[in-house]
């Protein structure tokens, strides 16, 4: 097979970079006001009108936490591992076990011990997730819905719904997430429910 050539490599990136702010679900201005790059140049790039160089994929690639090679499409090296980076947010950290810029995201979830169990702070988003509890007791809030998973049971829910994520007794949680966005939801077994309520499953 012919190797792709220069343009066709940097003619593949406006479309990527479309694709994974839709998936991150975010805005042309929101991306402008992060990166410091203009929404014009931000619009062309995405179109193939504008030409990608280091200097624009740069922070785009900062912004986004992905490796530039996924940017620009580099081809493998024969390494199948994924060098992991984790990421601590509200007091929580997420290890990313995927790096594809569209599709369903796999994280593993680290909930850390704390004297008291934190007090619920619904939010909502777009998306579908579904999530496995490794070790520990999940407190899980969605909807109207309060519910204590321990190790070994399943959930899956609409992150439209207000919901909220933490441990049930203070103890460390340890979790499996596959995140992605509305409609691809992923199924502990078929014919589970489609309703906006979060199901539960045991193992």
């Amino acid at each position: 097979m012919d190797r792709e050539t220069d343009d066709e490599v940097l003619g593949a990136v406006g479309p990527r970079l479309r694709a994974l702010r839709r998936e991150r679900g975010t805005t042309l201005a929101a991306l402008a006001a992060t990166t410091g790059i203009s929404e014009s140049t931000l619009s062309r790039l995405e179109s193939g009108q504008r030409r990608p160089s280091l200097e624009l994929l740069l922070p785009l690639a900062r912004t986004y936490d992905v490796p530039l090679d996924d940017l620009v499409g580099a081809p493998p090296t024969g390494d199948p591992r994924i060098h992991l980076r984790p990421v601590r947010r509200h007091g929580m950290t997420f290890v990313p076990l995927s790096r594809r810029a569209g599709g369903v995201h796999a994280f593993k979830m680290i909930i850390p011990a704390r004297p008291e169990p934190l007090e619920p702070a619904p939010q909502t988003h777009e998306g579908f997730e579904w999530l496995y509890v490794l070790s520990g007791r999940l407190r899980l809030v969605a909807g109207h819905r309060d519910l204590t998973l321990p190790p070994g049971q399943a959930a899956e829910f609409d992150t439209s719904l207000p919901h909220w994520l933490g441990s049930a007794d203070g103890g460390a949680v340890e979790l499996l997430i596959l995140f992605g966005l509305q409609g691809l939801r992923a199924h502990v077994r078929p014919g589970a429910n489609d309703t906006n309520e979060p199901s539960q499953e045991g193992s």
